[in-house]
């Protein structure tokens, strides 16, 4: 596995679930494009309401008699994934969970309602449905893979988005002219350029995976190319910028 960030949170369930979540909410990313009106949009990468709402059931119904496991939420560049200790409780299945409720920690789920914590008492799974439905991203997929956990996996539409910041960036003329003289990295730099505004040479270093020398090169040949421009003073300004040129 290339892990890039482990992150444990061991407090109050109260504070364990702030802390988790504030941390995914930094992690997840967003998909900027142009809409039908002609007006750039920001997408989530997934519905908040249905990955908090997968975290929150995990921490209310897992199975705490077994000490040795943990909650799991495991970010992937195409899903993410919920991993609770304990199975189905009850007599809640795969097939009925969307329509049944079972609490195998009433206490808990008494004290996370109190505090507004779990806010859908019986319509918390069938709103992550609704949600990613409403985000046209696939259906939560529920499984008990080794009989003694629940996991819950958000499939992102990676592909899709892709290909619509694909299309909007191609919508800028100066843009399309050029786009099939470039190589990968350089469109995948153009690309975060026009979605973030702005970049770095130490951000394209990171973001392809190369040396600042080579970063340098490629981003001097999209400036050659009249594609982006640098807002430094000079070549060794540390504050300068490379932006979409105008």
């Amino acid at each position: 596995m290339n892990i890039v960030k482990d992150r444990t949170f061991d407090s109050c369930l109260y504070k364990t679930i702030e802390q988790a979540r504030n941390f995914i909410k930094t992690q997840l990313r967003e998909f900027t494009h142009l809409n039908l009106e002609g007006v750039f949009e920001t997408v989530p990468e997934y519905p908040e309401f249905a990955w908090y709402e997968g975290l929150v059931n995990a921490v209310t119904h897992r199975d705490y008699s077994n000490s040795g496991e943990q909650i799991i939420v495991k970010l992937f560049d195409d899903r993410l994934e919920i991993s609770s200790p304990g199975k189905l409780g009850g007599f809640v299945t795969l097939e009925t969970m969307k329509s049944k409720r079972y609490s195998r920690n009433p206490q808990i789920a008494r004290v996370l309602n109190e505090m507004g914590i779990v806010r859908e008492l019986n319509e918390g799974v069938k709103r992550i449905y609704s949600e990613m439905q409403r985000f046209f991203l696939k259906d939560p997929k529920y499984s008990e893979p080794d009989k003694n956990s629940v996991l819950l996996v958000l499939d992102n539409n990676i592909v899709m988005r892709s290909k619509r910041r694909e299309e909007s960036i191609l919508k800028d003329k100066s843009i399309q002219n050029k786009w099939n003289n470039l190589n990968y990295l350089e469109r995948q730099v153009l690309t975060t350029i026009f979605d973030k505004g702005e970049i770095t040479s130490e951000e394209t270093s990171k973001i392809i995976n190369r040396g600042k020398t080579t970063s340098i090169k490629l981003l001097n040949r999209l400036v050659d190319m009249n594609l982006i421009v640098w807002t430094g003073t000079t070549k060794f300004d540390n504050k300068g910028k490379y932006i979409i040129k105008n």
